[in-house]
């Protein structure tokens, strides 16, 4: 009885994000009613105010699903990257972003963006800042693994490297969310132009 308690939460609870997804990108962030959702995922709003407080938390709790989707499907990359190191990067940063217009389209992660700086003491921001901070582990752990495997330089500092390459593809980023005009491909492109000088210089040569 219990899972069957659990499974229905957890039901009406992808119904909610799925419905508020849907209307954040017809009618805006700002425009999107509860009540709307709530009608939308075919829920009473008191039922709605069972699972977030507002708007802002559920915009959380999307990034939150996006992010950790993400990091699950980086995990096979980061186990058994492709020897180049350009290449392995390639890989692991074109699948965040390939995934991340699934749930939220760029006014969604410039209001999540906003928040998060606006009100850095909220829990929102901090479970923000700690989404980032997971990705940027990921990214590491992946230059860890091609320097245990060679192709990058001993002596390397993998942290430092891989908070470099993180932060350069989070910058960029946000100037894609920040463009509407922007495509995705283009972003991909400059990405890596930018990370292939860096890239060049920590791997050992014959990678």
């Amino acid at each position: 009885m219990a899972g069957l308690r659990a499974r229905q939460k957890a039901d009406k609870n992808r119904r909610i994000l799925e419905a508020a997804t849907r209307l954040f990108r017809e009618v805006g962030y700002e425009a999107a009613r509860i009540e709307d959702i709530a009608e939308c995922a075919e829920v009473s709003v008191g039922t709605f105010y069972n699972y977030y407080q507002n708007k802002g938390d559920m915009l959380l709790a999307t990034v939150a699903m996006e992010v950790e989707e993400v990091l699950e499907a980086g995990e096979p990359i980061v186990a058994n990257p492709p020897g180049d190191v350009l290449a392995a990067l390639s890989a692991l940063i074109d699948q965040y972003y390939d995934h991340s217009l699934v749930y939220l389209s760029k006014e969604m992660w410039r209001t999540a963006m906003a928040i998060s700086i606006q009100r850095p003491e909220t829990p929102f921001s901090k479970r923000y800042t700690e989404l980032d901070r997971a990705l940027c582990a990921q990214v590491t752990t992946l230059v860890q693994k091609l320097q245990q495997r060679g192709a990058v330089l001993m002596g390397i500092d993998t942290a430092a490297v891989g908070a470099m390459f993180f932060n350069n593809l989070n910058m960029m980023f946000t100037e894609f969310v920040r463009d509407e005009a922007m495509p995705l491909e283009q972003l991909k492109i400059e990405v890596a132009r930018q990370n292939r000088p860096l890239a060049t210089l920590i791997s050992t040569p014959g990678h």
